[in-house]
């Protein structure tokens, strides 16, 4: 995929301010834009399976992940494992993912409003209107995209796994 080709914003990580103008820029340019989102604490298996599906869906994966604060609000403490920046950094090392931003809020609704994205892709966990942002994407014209993710793999999974041998190994 990678079709964010010479683009200023190409594998990279787009701050909030220039979101806007950089998801304009793309559509303008006939590019199909995917979007997903997620914590991406740890990156497994289950993740990789899913940005490979997304980028498969159109021209541009932009990949939106939860800010630090965000995370351990929906996660708790002791997570995030890793800080956005370095999850940005993982994600962008992957050659499906285009560019990464990050959110600060609890869901991504305000981040999809700015990059009104053709496609939004997510765990087929997620039931009929149970996807934040899927009204908007659909209202413009655009698809939701269910994944079927791969069984066994979740970060929250991995570690509590890891706390479990930790104490067992005491």
């Amino acid at each position: 995929m990678s079709a964010a080709g010479g683009d200023v914003a190409a594998r990279s990580v787009i701050p909030r301010e220039r979101l806007e103008q950089v998801a304009r820029a793309w559509r303008d340019a006939g590019r199909q834009v995917v979007f997903t989102n997620g914590c991406f604490d740890l990156l497994h298996p289950g993740h990789l399976a899913l940005l490979e599906a997304s980028a498969a869906e159109g021209d541009v994966l932009l990949v939106a992940i939860n800010g630090d604060a965000s995370v351990t609000r929906l996660k708790g403490p002791g997570r995030p494992i890793y800080p956005a920046a370095e999850r940005a950094e993982l994600l962008l090392a992957l050659r499906w993912v285009d560019a990464v931003t990050v959110f600060e809020e609890d869901t991504p609704r305000e981040t999809i409003e700015m990059v009104r994205p053709q496609v939004l892709v997510k765990g087929a966990e997620y039931g009929a209107g149970a996807i934040v942002g899927e009204d908007l994407v659909v209202g413009g014209g655009g698809r939701v995209v269910r994944f079927a993710m791969k069984p066994g793999y979740s970060t929250s999974a991995v570690v509590s796994k890891m706390k479990e041998r930790g104490s067992s190994a005491k």
